[in-house]
């Protein structure tokens, strides 16, 4: 079993793929092509995580058309983290969690891994070098050594694990206030 992590994904949202220089030809090509990329990664026995933003626009307010999206998603259990774009149709859907924050024990992490939408400055554990994976930013900000952005903007629109998150976490530098809300870390 294997955790797999992902934000930002904005299924069915058609002006995502200019403002966020997405390369589909339109939104169906890129819900398509998300769909593939989760399939490609998730295996039967996995969970995914999906960091906020599961679906946007006019179609996300259709339940119908929700529950088929969400029936096409890979994985034994299937988790939200709510974004800012994550209306009450979505939250309704059969996750076997929602919530605003979680604190994951992801069996690859020595420390239990942080997700919110949102970026954060600090969080349980982050003296001790826990992870905390993020959305909401899209391509704006990859994020520092011990806070990462997993958005498909920035990870080739596929999911990721803890393991290939630390790696890049590690080749990016402290965040510039760490030292003001960090002092001893």
């Amino acid at each position: 079993m294997t955790f797999w992590y992902t934000a930002d994904l904005h299924f069915g949202h058609e002006s995502i793929t200019p403002d966020a220089r997405r390369p589909f030809r339109d939104t169906a090509h890129m819900d398509a092509a998300l769909i593939e990329a989760l399939w490609q990664k998730v295996g039967p026995e996995d969970d995914l995580w999906v960091i906020g933003d599961f679906a946007f626009g006019p179609k996300a307010k259709d339940p119908d058309w929700l529950l088929a999206l969400y029936a096409q998603l890979p994985g034994a259990r299937r988790h939200l983290i709510v974004g800012n774009h994550d209306g009450p149709l979505t939250q309704a859907l059969p996750w076997d969690s929602v919530s605003l924050l979680a604190e994951v024990a992801d069996l690859a992490a020595p420390l239990p891994v942080t997700l919110c939408h949102y970026p954060m400055m600090t969080w349980n554990g982050a003296r001790k070098g826990a992870l905390h994976l993020f959305g909401h930013v899209h391509g704006h900000w990859q994020g520092s050594a011990n806070s990462l952005n997993v958005g498909v903007d920035v990870w080739d629109y596929a999911p990721v694990t803890i393991a290939e998150a630390a790696r890049r976490a590690k080749a990016l530098p402290k965040h510039k206030h760490w030292k003001d809300v960090e002092p001893r870390a």
